[in-house]
């Protein structure tokens, strides 16, 4: 199979309408459930910069965003995803770190930085075909048979080529959720593509994504079906990165998110305008969790004081966001055998965004 798009929503139209035909597919029952499952297949997106969606149903800029900047701060720690994606806590093996989390793999493989090798590899050699990441390694299989495991990497490898000034990449995937998964790791590769550009003074070429387990789960098929009624989306990008070396940023940027997450007010002057909208939609996020009336105002001022009206829907719809109802104290949340533990923080994925 082979699909290409300019930009995430054209390509999610085609991706749900061939996994809805079921044309050539599989009917698989893995550990997560029932799917449709299109075994190898090839994606891309020819303009990496409109790599979010458009539409109401899957806007899903927060959990993108806080995925990204988990991964680049190469750290593990479940509480820091859990708070941009609530319920993740059920991939942790012991409630603390996420064994298949990408940030110390990407970072810190066996102590060595795999992103700053590829940037050192491709500046000395630009034609080289050895700028690749690893993230599936053979120690993940064996400890899954040894003590099975509730994630390991479903992306392989990460490869980078330079070819008529442009950085092009390609994202290798054991498995992907067609659903949930798709739009998340293009958001978070795509970004990353122009990151590794930046630091080689690049401009960003296509981005190309290849699945060996390309499925769609049955409880997700009726969503897929509700996305292709919104219809064909406008085509707006991101804005550009700022040119040169981007390494102080995002540094800048993780501290930044790390007061915000504690409920701090960081500083933002400092920052260049691009990076501040950045900051400024995590604030939002931060905000949006405990919808007020004083933090809905909060919202609409970062709203006037964003660079890029590119973020507007997404600011708008945490703007909605209204206070759970409260529920009686002697009214249970749920039945008998119906949950061990408590229910996290937000009903789903879909929800945190």
């Amino acid at each position: 199979m082979y699909l290409s798009a300019e930009t995430l929503d054209d390509l999610l139209i085609k991706v749900y309408k061939r996994l809805l035909s079921r044309r050539g597919a599989y009917e698989i029952h893995p550990r997560k459930g029932p799917a449709t499952e299109i075994f190898g297949g090839l994606l891309q997106i020819t303009n990496p910069r409109a790599r979010l969606s458009r539409t109401e149903l899957k806007s899903t800029f927060y959990s993108c965003i806080g995925e990204l900047l988990w991964y680049l701060s190469g750290t593990n720690e479940l509480d820091f995803i859990e708070y941009y994606i609530p319920g993740y806590g059920k991939y942790s093996d012991d409630g603390k770190a996420i064994f298949g989390a990408y940030g110390p793999r990407l970072l810190n493989l066996n102590g060595i930085n795999q992103l700053d090798n590829v940037v050192q590899t491709l500046k000395r050699w630009p034609d080289s075909r050895r700028a690749v990441v690893q993230l599936f390694k053979a120690d993940d299989l064996a400890a899954d048979l040894e003590s099975t495991l509730k994630d390991m990497p479903c992306t392989c490898t990460l490869q980078f080529t330079v070819r008529k000034g442009q950085l092009q990449m390609l994202a290798s995937m054991r498995s992907n959720d067609a659903y949930k998964g798709l739009p998340h790791d293009v958001f978070a590769f795509t970004m990353l593509q122009e990151i590794m550009a930046r630091k080689l003074g690049v401009e960003v070429g296509t981005y190309r994504h290849a699945v060996g387990s390309f499925h769609l789960y049955a409880n997700d098929a009726r969503k897929a079906a509700e996305y292709l009624e919104e219809g064909v989306q406008a085509r707006v990008p991101m804005p550009a990165m700022p040119l040169g070396e981007p390494h102080n940023s995002i540094e800048m940027l993780l501290r930044v998110e790390s007061e915000i997450r504690q409920g701090r007010r960081p500083n933002l002057k400092p920052m260049h305008p691009y990076w501040a909208d950045l900051a400024r939609l995590l604030q939002v996020y931060q905000y949006s969790l405990t919808p007020s009336k004083t933090h809905r105002d909060q919202i609409r001022r970062i709203k006037n004081q964003m660079n890029s009206e590119v973020y507007e829907m997404y600011i708008e719809k945490r703007e909605r966001r209204k206070a759970a109802p409260a529920v009686p104290v002697e009214q249970p949340l749920f039945g008998p055998g119906e949950l061990d533990t408590p229910p996290p923080r937000g009903a789903s994925q879909e929800e945190a965004n």
